[in-house]
């Protein structure tokens, strides 16, 4: 795997803090519909359409994705860090801010857990 792709994979398991489950359960909430950029005619936003692609990826092997898979993981990776550096004051857990970036696949109420290494889980 080359580096670009490694980089890209470890920036994405950085940013989407939710599981596929999660974020599955979160895209069918009024909520999550509700926010984003929504396209002329269209009736789902960007993100939420973001938010069904990141459960296709998360359901592929690391090797088995594609370019496509790459671009989209890295741009789910400059919209999680563009949008964390926007927070907004005070409570944010029933913010349009809070829920864009759920449909993007990341929690920012989530208390990182930290990840165990291969060692460790065998």
């Amino acid at each position: 795997m080359s580096e670009d792709r490694k980089q890209v994979s470890a920036d994405f398991r950085s940013a989407v803090n939710m599981t596929a489950r999660q974020l599955e359960k979160w895209l069918g909430t009024d909520e999550s519909r509700e926010v984003g950029y929504k396209t002329d005619g269209e009736g789902e936003s960007v993100g939420h359409h973001s938010g069904r692609r990141i459960i296709e990826i998360l359901g592929k092997k690391q090797g088995n994705r594609t370019e496509a898979d790459l671009r989209h993981m890295a741009k789910v990776v400059g919209y999680v860090r563009r949008h964390l550096a926007q927070r907004p004051k005070g409570d944010v857990s029933e913010t349009p801010w809070r829920y864009s970036l759920m449909n993007w696949g990341h929690d920012p109420t989530r208390v990182a857990r930290p990840r165990r290494s291969a060692r460790a889980r065998a």
